[in-house]
């Protein structure tokens, strides 16, 4: 409220004066508003707001409260630790704790910091992201949203085997995710009031097929013969075999097995038409790839001109 000098002044004449102004104060208790008597307008403070009124409460949540002048103690609770006979509490049920000072004779000005303490409350986690599934390159956005007093820290690892904590607090960013950040993600908050709480994502990436390995067999005429590849894809890969342009399917000497990322070309009884070169398709709906394997004689007679190069 804007008002002139006298106008303050003349204010000053009652011999009763309430709180007229509030300005939060941090760093000197858990929560504290930094109260400036000025003349005989009173306060209204609700939890955390304040409105001109005559009265000052505190809501259900907390626990301790108290009045000081600086750094001397007025009240504590229902306690009076001042000798000043002006001062007095004035408490109308259980949420009101409002200081009066009476018998202000002159323009005066007393710095008096209210204080109160919250009941401890332990870190709880009440919203985190639902599992995801997502492309290799994509942008990925973790939310882990936690409430508790004092404000709770949150954290978040892959577990992976390092385990390092990761950047991000309520919101984890990953750029352009790659394969290797697939995973497991642990988000904690704690604010050392209790046991942290903990809440896991997965992450699932889709990447297109890599090959990772193939194995060439030099077999005898008459012998079990094998030919091996092996890929990595999510989702998992489908395989196909293929000699020329033909694909090949089971037969009564050849079987096709599919274990899961390996494929195995098994030749129950090998001929001398089977030597050769024979590729294996790997394919998923993000991508293909394929690679040449080779079956040989040990006797080096081979119906594949370039198998020269895995002797070598």
């Amino acid at each position: 409220t804007r008002r002139s000098f006298a106008q303050t002044q003349n204010a000053f004449r009652f011999h009763e004066t309430h709180l007229l102004c509030a300005i939060p104060q941090s760093g000197l208790f858990p929560h504290s508003f930094l109260l400036l008597v000025i003349g005989n307008k009173g306060l209204y403070c609700a939890h955390h707001t304040c409105s001109c009124a005559h009265r000052c409460y505190v809501d259900d949540k907390v626990s301790r409260v108290a009045w000081l002048n600086r750094s001397n103690i007025i009240f504590a609770g229902q306690d009076k630790w001042s000798l000043d006979p002006r001062v007095d509490l004035v408490t109308k049920g259980q949420l009101e704790y409002s200081l009066r000072i009476q018998k202000v004779r002159r323009l005066s000005t007393f710095l008096i910091l209210m204080s109160f303490l919250m009941s401890p409350v332990p870190a709880n986690i009440y919203k985190v992201s639902e599992d995801i599934i997502v492309n290799e390159g994509s942008n990925v956005t973790l939310t882990c949203l936690a409430s508790g007093r004092p404000d709770p820290a949150i954290t978040w690892r892959l577990l992976n085997p390092s385990a390092e904590p990761l950047d991000g607090e309520e919101y984890l960013d990953i750029i352009g995710i790659m394969r290797n950040q697939a995973g497991r993600y642990e988000c904690k908050a704690s604010n050392d009031v209790a046991t942290p709480d903990v809440k896991y994502v997965n992450v699932v990436v889709n990447y297109p097929p890599t090959i990772q390995k193939t194995q060439s067999s030099e077999t005898p005429v008459g012998r079990l013969g094998m030919l091996q590849c092996d890929a990595n894809a999510v989702p998992k890969p489908e395989f196909e075999w293929y000699r020329d342009e033909k694909r090949m399917t089971n037969t009564q000497s050849i079987n096709i097995q599919i274990l899961g990322t390996t494929t195995i070309l098994v030749f129950t009884n090998v001929s001398e038409e089977d030597y050769g070169n024979y590729t294996c398709v790997a394919t998923n709906r993000l991508g293909i790839q394929n690679a040449s394997v080779f079956l040989y004689s040990d006797k080096g007679t081979v119906k594949c001109p370039l198998c020269w190069l895995i002797w070598s």
